[in-house]
């Protein structure tokens, strides 16, 4: 693999992971079989790509594209690549479990937000009113009368002192 077809290869990859992480599965699935036509699939590299494609395949909705290449993957020369298969293919082929609509949040189709994101970008260089910040009053100190403060010595100190050095020493006693 010359070192063109490898940095090919690398853009394709990185596109396809880029697009996926962003929520654009199609074309994360246009960018990773590219990648995955181009890499031996046999390589290391060529597995990664090709974990990539089928996350990118069940994020599309492609599920049965998915568990094809998930059986292929599972006799991959690289133990990482094929153990990661194994696992995939077991959670694609679990059966699915029935979810009550109430159980669900529906998540918006923000396809559209690509196009008006521009709109959205011209009413974000309006500057808000001038608002200062407000400041919290200061709570008053409460004036504290030294003459009615009890500074008799209640010699707690010294019976919380006796009853560590007991403890310690029975301590020490049992441990002999």
């Amino acid at each position: 693999m010359n070192s063109e077809n490898r940095d090919i290869i690398k853009t394709q990859y990185q596109a396809g992971k880029t697009a996926f992480e962003r929520g654009e599965y199609r074309q994360s699935v246009q960018h990773l079989e590219k990648a995955s036509s181009l890499v031996a699939r046999n390589s290391q590299l060529g597995g990664e790509v090709q974990i990539w494609l089928v996350t990118a395949y069940e994020a599309a909705g492609q599920r049965t594209e998915a568990i094809a290449l998930l059986k292929q993957l599972f006799h991959h020369p690289a133990p990482e690549i094929s153990k990661q298969s194994r696992r995939l293919l077991y959670i694609m082929e679990a059966p699915q479990l029935s979810r009550r609509p109430e159980w669900l949040s529906e998540i918006p189709d923000l396809t559209a937000l690509a196009e008006s994101q521009a709109e959205f970008r011209g009413a974000s260089n309006v500057k808000p009113a001038n608002t200062t910040p407000r400041k919290r009053p200061e709570p008053e100190l409460e004036q504290v009368d030294l003459s009615k403060v009890n500074t008799q010595d209640n010699r707690f100190i010294w019976v919380a002192l006796i009853a560590i050095i007991l403890t310690l020493g029975s301590l020490a006693w049992w441990s002999l």
